[in-house]
């Protein structure tokens, strides 16, 4: 019965505390430290006394087994400490211990790292600095852009011709279903919401001036514009930052090719030439659409309704969706592929880069939209 007894008394946890050199407070552990153990109730106060400690000395030589929560004590003693855990003195640590903890502090540095207290004016200057920075890179991508275009009109830029044949199709023909649906539904919306209200005046035929001008110079070219961004900028994208990441990119510029002229002008000139012809005949369906609600709930005849949209639609407003056309092009093959171009070594950066990419052609395209009606006001155009 006394030796059962003296072995429970061996293999209880225990925490001897005393002084050690230098005023430290010296923490001999000894015991069975597991989370099933009895006894580990009295170190309630543990915590407190070695928090108010200039410096800690901590035996573990005389531990037996032990789990995590042992791990957790001792965590929490040295993050309470005064002086961290620089001032705190470690003998006989189990290595699996000594791992936790080292593991244990780190996701401590790294939580403090990603989430720094910095004032807002602080961060509004980052921000700031980084826009400037981001500004300059777009710049130089686009003078050298500039630079590929020139070099093409001289006769000096080499790319395949079956890579530009492949960027028109893509760019092309194989865009007419999205294009065709999204332009329909457009053109029916707008013609849809204004007989709702020209009917109350008894002006219903109007609704041909409406979706004739809304479409040939607003709606088709961005409707367009959003659509090709969605489509075939992320495909540029997606394309570069997949070559970029298995080192292709490295190889062409090895061989002594120009990656911009070989791989991002064919692409951005397919985008000029197909844009303008999808915005047209976006236009064209749009007032299709149009006239499907015109003829089939106005009782407009198609002879009415074509004559009414001729009559209010003029050359003018079809130039200026196609210049806005012509711009969005630029847009959307320049913000593919240079975002192709800057993408990592990962296929977590191709992701990224394809969202991104997408997501500034669209910004762009408004931005751009609103600065051209703004100097087409200007110019009375």
């Amino acid at each position: 019965m006394s030796s059962t007894a003296a072995s429970e008394t061996a293999t209880r946890p225990a925490v001897q505390m005393s002084a050690g050199e230098g005023g430290a407070l010296r923490l001999a552990f000894s015991g069975d430290w597991k989370m099933t153990a009895s006894g580990a109730e009295a170190l309630v106060d543990l915590r407190t006394r070695a928090a108010s400690a200039q410096k800690l000395s901590i035996d573990l030589t005389n531990v037996g087994a032990w789990d995590t929560s042992l791990v957790a004590l001792l965590f929490s003693l040295t993050r309470h400490l005064k002086g961290g855990a620089e001032a705190c003195e470690w003998q006989g640590v189990p290595q699996g211990v000594e791992g936790l903890l080292r593991l244990a502090s780190a996701q401590k540095r790294e939580k403090a790292t990603e989430a720094p207290d910095v004032p807002l004016v602080e961060k509004m200057g980052e921000w700031t600095l980084e826009l400037y920075a981001a500004g300059g890179r777009v710049a130089t991508f686009v003078g050298d852009m500039t630079l590929a275009a020139g070099r093409m009109l001289r006769g000096k830029a080499y790319f395949r011709r079956v890579d530009f044949v492949e960027a028109l199709a893509d760019a092309g023909p194989r865009a007419l279903p999205i294009v065709t649906l999204i332009s329909f539904l457009v053109g029916l919306i707008l013609a849809f919401v204004g007989s709702m209200q020209l009917q109350q005046f008894g002006a219903q035929i109007f609704v041909a001036n409406l979706v004739g001008v809304a479409m040939t110079r607003e709606m088709g070219a961005m409707m367009t514009g959003i659509i090709m961004a969605g489509r075939t900028g992320a495909s540029y994208a997606a394309r570069l930052g997949t070559m970029q990441v298995n080192e292709e990119i490295d190889a062409l510029r090895t061989n002594g090719m120009e990656p911009l002229d070989f791989l991002a002008l064919p692409r951005v000139l397919a985008l000029l030439l197909m844009v303008p012809v999808l915005c047209v005949y976006a236009d064209a369906v749009g007032i299709l659409g149009g006239a499907a609600i015109g003829v089939g709930m106005l009782d407009l005849s198609p002879t009415e309704y074509w004559n009414q949209t001729v009559k209010a639609t003029r050359l003018v407003d079809c130039w200026a969706g196609l210049i806005k056309s012509v711009v969005f092009a630029l847009v959307v093959g320049l913000a593919g592929c240079y975002h192709g171009f800057r993408c990592g070594r990962s296929s977590e950066a191709v992701g990224r880069v394809t969202t991104t990419a997408v997501v500034s052609a669209i910004v762009f395209i408004i931005l751009t939209d609103a600065l051209l009606t703004v100097v087409y006001d200007v110019l009375g155009f």
